[in-house]
């Protein structure tokens, strides 16, 4: 569906405002976000939680107490990654515009074009290095809470490891704790009285803690694809529920033990499990892979913003609150996207935002331009969970986005890129990660790359100077 997307003029040149900003989370949206503020020439500290930046690009092999994610009292474990995950999407297409995702040849990096999670980490690792955004970072540091004081100001009090909590003031904050952490659970009736166990694929890693088992599915988006051709070869038995299955149930091809089922109906007593038509199934464990809910838990906003059935709203263009703007925002809401370059896209507009570069509309024509959207979803019959969903547009969001910013478009080859990247994941399911057919749009970014990026110290791509790193850049330098 096309989502109607208004537009507002770019002012005209003024004195441009610095800000102190707080940015929550270091992964790829907080550390876009920190650069793009400080090119802006605002002062930027970045909270995280964890030792090192990446977010949920951070692999660990240890899962949380409540193997489903309920239990809000559980040890939080961050990340989503399974061991074997790798990327769905090119890393042509994947990276940041001006900083390409290319191969380093370094050892011990993933050369592949659909590389494993090791390799994004790498790269997001390489970006901080050559940005210089490590030193904005406060790792281990909690934030406990970010309320309104006085002034339209914002208060973040946060603890590092055991030390004391601090509080201080900023002008602005901007929320970048990603949404794969809190997990969503399907309503299954009759679970109660199931006797078998479940998993969310939040807490899945190794197909080894399945062997021999009966799993049932739930889920056919991209973890649960990938994770029942990760459990088919030590499951007994695996069986994908999946709402787009209104067919009875199949076996996949290629598999002796994986069953394609239509949505689960009930859960008994005895074990079984039984799907819409009838049939059922003698499970040994439910595996969720159904999702996450965006939580703000350190997020006081007297109501302004509220989490109702997965809509973060009212939010203008998916980022700010019109009642709160600019001083609130959020990165990185939009799912069914190419994340980087829109992560990169909404934080420059933040920056210049704040800065005064760019005006944001009136508190009325924002939340006139949030209730149309609104209706047009519901006119359209799209379920409110799904109102962060970009799917259908994601790149018409990215070109609003880039005309605000005084921005080139996206790409064409990487639009041509991401849709053939879709129809060739559905041409060969199997093996469309090592098997394709657009190498030439690979040699057109790569093109755009060297255009790009002439100027860094970038592997794989002509070295030179950083000239820009921790300074404020002419406009025609911001975009691309």
């Amino acid at each position: 569906m096309t989502i109607p997307i208004s537009t507002t003029r770019l002012p005209a040149m003024r004195p441009l405002t610095s800000r102190h900003v707080a940015v929550i989370g270091a992964g790829a949206g907080g550390l876009v976000a920190a650069r793009e503020l400080r090119r802006e020439g605002h002062t930027v500290v970045v909270f995280e939680k964890q030792n090192q930046v990446g977010g949920t690009w951070v692999y660990s092999p240890n899962t949380e107490s409540d193997p489903i994610g309920l239990d809000p009292n559980r040890n939080i474990v961050h990340t989503s990654l399974y061991a074997s995950l790798r990327t769905n999407l090119p890393r042509e297409a994947m990276g940041f515009r001006d900083f390409p995702f290319v191969e380093t040849g370094r050892v011990h990096r993933d050369p592949r074009r659909f590389p494993g999670h090791e390799e994004v980490l790498g790269y997001l690792n390489d970006f901080v290095t050559e940005f210089g955004i490590g030193e904005l970072v406060r790792f281990d540091t909690d934030v406990r809470h970010v309320g309104l004081v006085e002034g339209g100001k914002w208060e973040v009090a946060s603890k590092k490891g055991g030390g004391d909590q601090v509080d201080e003031v900023y002008d602005a904050v901007v929320v970048c704790n990603g949404h794969y952490t809190e997990p969503r659970i399907a309503d299954i009736p009759g679970i109660d009285v199931w006797p078998g166990k479940q998993l969310h694929s939040h807490n899945y890693r190794v197909p080894e803690s399945l062997k021999d088992q009966v799993v049932v599915l739930i889920g056919s988006s991209a973890s649960g694809v990938d994770i029942s051709k990760d459990i088919a070869g030590v499951a007994r038995e695996v069986h994908i529920a999946a709402r787009s299955n209104m067919d009875g149930f199949y076996g996949i091809p290629g598999y002796k033990n994986v069953w394609l089922h239509s949505m689960i109906v009930s859960a008994h007593e005895d074990g079984n499990i039984v799907f819409q038509g009838g049939n059922a199934v003698c499970a040994d464990i439910i595996l969720h892979c159904t999702g996450y809910k965006y939580h703000f838990p350190f997020l006081d906003t007297n109501g302004n913003v509220t989490v109702d059935d997965n809509r973060v709203g009212p939010l203008y263009k998916h980022i700010f609150p019109p009642s709160l703007a600019p001083w609130l925002s959020f990165v990185g809401l939009p799912w069914k996207v190419i994340p980087f370059p829109l992560l990169e896209f909404q934080s420059n507009w933040i920056a210049g935002i704040l800065s005064g570069r760019i005006l944001l509309p009136s508190r009325e024509e924002m939340m006139k331009d949030v209730n149309a959207f609104y209706s047009s979803l519901e006119a359209s019959g799209v379920p409110k969970r799904y109102t962060h969903n970009m799917a259908d547009y994601q790149f018409a969001y990215n070109d609003w986005l880039a005309n605000e910013l005084g921005c080139s478009p996206s790409e064409e080859w990487r639009k041509q890129m991401y849709s053939a990247t879709s129809k060739n994941r559905a041409a060969r399911p199997e093996t469309y990660r090592d098997e394709w057919e657009d190498t030439h749009l690979v040699s057109e970014a790569h093109e755009d790359f060297f255009g790009y990026t002439k100027n860094l110290h970038q592997p794989g791509i002509e070295p030179g100077s950083v000239p820009w790193q921790g300074t404020i850049l002419p406009l025609d330098h911001w975009c691309f």
